[in-house]
């Protein structure tokens, strides 16, 4: 039995791990993820770019209120980091513009 369960733990890491996450992105660079604790225990964090200093707050919600934010909603694996590379990232083919088709 434990066996049997180290095997699913096991096969689970394995498919996170080729799947793919989305990477917070502002010019050119990875965004810094800050968190944060409130006082009455919850908690939020920021994306910051550390070139035009644009932020953007997330907060926190339970998975099972996926289903309230509309008709086509996902839930996305995103990274954040304190320290993200410095590098500057490859840009894509065809840049995204607010033009662009949504998928």
């Amino acid at each position: 039995m434990a066996s049997d369960q180290t095997s699913k733990q096991t096969s689970k890491q394995t498919s996170d791990r080729s799947s793919t996450m989305w990477v917070p992105v502002c010019c050119g660079r990875v965004m810094r993820c800050n968190m944060f604790r409130q006082a009455d225990g919850g908690s939020y964090a920021a994306l910051v770019c550390s070139v035009c200093n644009k932020n953007i707050t997330l907060e926190q919600e339970p998975a099972e209120a996926a289903n309230k934010f509309g008709e086509g909603s996902k839930i996305l694996s995103l990274i954040g980091s304190p320290k993200p590379p410095k590098t500057e990232r490859k840009k894509s083919p065809g840049e995204a513009s607010p033009d662009d088709p949504t998928l």
